[in-house]
């Protein structure tokens, strides 16, 4: 076989990324490569053939059925792209080579009944689902599981809260964290159920069972046969192609996965920026930040995933172009779908960086405090404006508002603007008493106790994703 050196390659994937991923991206050939897609055929032919071994009952049956099962390790797939040079044709040229390595009493069958694409759309939608399950669904477990754990242990650590890049209440950093454990558990779900349910097909030409029709009775029964020995099940109508729509909503769920980890990412980044130094990306004693600057630890790690998301997402276009061919069936699909597997595997190496980013996380409590109380008492706003008018004051808000501009405007904390105000202050007091059993002084002093349900709501995520994952487990193992 020709080698080439790693360094000519031209795509990116096949010489730094291949690098900085090489376990994943070896296991990622398992499914994805072209020798992959080969096999995946291979495994297709090789269904059909013991299909058609069991409807004609040789009496030789156990053999043929074992060397039908043989085939996957007998067929080189450099021998069937030399063939194809010949033919022109992938599949035919594949059909020529398995031929050679089967016995004369099989040879007739073998590919009998079936078109180009019951072949190619079921090998994709095997290896798509393989893939799914042995590699992406075990990183975006994994991913999850890390956010579990941080959203679990932070669960009570104080946090200012951000809207507008503005501080707005407290919340916990576990609970921002359970943001994106409720997201992404979500779409793990989902991805799941998806690649459940991918389809193949044994329908002929043009779908209707023409082929088919001229060997068995119900050629329905012969497909759904076939399909079992992959797993698979019919797609309910087909042309020449399976219904592109079940393998365009699984990718398209990949596609907000990959959104949930780049909007993450964007997440770490900025609470990693020098004013705000909430988190911290780990960095090995021989790591480099800036080639002038020695003391740079930049937050790389997060802006690769977010770099990555920008060079795969948009590829949801194609996804979306290839659900249209013309009647039956058209070709124009056949070159951008080969591209999947490059949508996937960049998908993996941002799950793998993501990976990397949450299992080594530094979290500084000290500055996630000291942010806290950035604005003094000001966070605490809202709580000033709900309170009063709980107590039955019909224009708090404006009031409240009033005095941050006062407080603003002479450096002075919410609280001693309020205390002048006794009517004011003992309204809140009173309120605050009542409704959380603490004195107005010791709250605007402790800004964290204004976090409402965070803990609860970051615990509670926690544990039914965790309860989730653990179902996923079971289907993956």
């Amino acid at each position: 076989m020709e080698s080439r050196d790693l360094f000519k390659n031209i795509s990116p994937l096949d010489h730094r990324y291949y690098l900085a991923n090489k376990n994943l991206f070896e296991e990622l050939s398992n499914y994805l490569s072209e020798e992959a897609s080969t096999k995946y055929c291979v495994k297709v032919e090789a269904a059909l053939l013991k299909t058609h071994i069991i409807l004609n009952s040789h009496k030789d049956k156990e053999n043929l059925l074992k060397e039908a099962d043989s085939l996957e390790n007998l067929i080189n797939p450099e021998e069937v792209y030399q063939e194809e040079e010949k033919t022109q044709h992938n599949i035919r040229a594949l059909v020529n080579i398995i031929k050679k390595h089967v016995s004369d009493t099989i040879k007739p069958y073998i590919h009998l009944g079936a078109t180009s694409v019951d072949i190619l759309d079921t090998a994709t939608s095997l290896k798509i689902r393989d893939v799914t399950k042995n590699v992406v669904l075990k990183l975006l477990m994994e991913i999850e599981e890390l956010l579990i754990d941080i959203s679990s242990r932070e669960a009570e650590t104080p946090q200012v809260g951000r809207t507008h890049g503005q501080h707005a209440v407290p919340i916990t950093l576990g609970f921002a964290i359970s943001e994106y454990v409720a997201r992404l558990g979500k779409s793990i779900i989902e991805i799941t159920n998806k690649s459940k349910d991918l389809r193949g097909k044994l329908s002929g030409a043009v779908g209707a069972y023409n082929s088919t029709s001229l060997m068995v009775k119900n050629p329905l029964q012969m497909e759904e046969d076939t399909l079992s020995y992959l797993g698979l099940k019919p797609s309910e109508y087909s042309t020449q192609l399976v219904e592109p729509e079940y393998l365009l909503r699984l990718l398209l769920e990949m596609n907000v996965a990959f959104g949930i980890i780049a909007n993450l990412a964007d997440d770490l980044r900025h609470l990693q920026r020098s004013e705000i130094s909430e988190i911290k990306e780990m960095f090995t004693e021989t790591q480099v930040g800036s080639s002038t600057m020695p003391q740079k630890r930049n937050p790389w790690n997060s802006e690769h995933v977010k770099s990555l998301w920008k060079t795969f997402a948009p590829r949801v276009i194609t996804f979306y172009m290839d659900q249209i061919s013309e009647h039956q069936r058209d070709l124009t699909n056949s070159a951008s779908q080969r591209f999947i597997a490059d949508y996937i595997a960049g998908f993996c190496a941002a799950l793998n960086r993501m990976k990397k980013v949450l299992s080594t996380l530094y979290v500084d409590k000290d500055n996630l405090r000291k942010n806290l109380s950035f604005t003094g008492d000001l966070v605490l706003s809202e709580a000033a404006y709900i309170l009063l008018s709980c107590a039955g004051e019909p224009d708090a808000h404006e009031k409240i508002r009033k005095i941050t501009i006062e407080c603003e405007k002479n450096n002075k904390k919410l609280s001693e603007l309020l205390i002048k105000d006794k009517d004011i202050w003992d309204k809140i007091d009173s309120q605050l008493k009542k409704t959380v059993g603490i004195n107005a002084s010791v709250f605007f002093s402790n800004p964290e106790y204004y976090r409402g349900q965070s803990v609860l709501k970051a615990k509670e995520l926690s544990k039914k994703y965790r309860s989730e994952m653990l179902k996923i487990k079971e289907y993956i193992l």
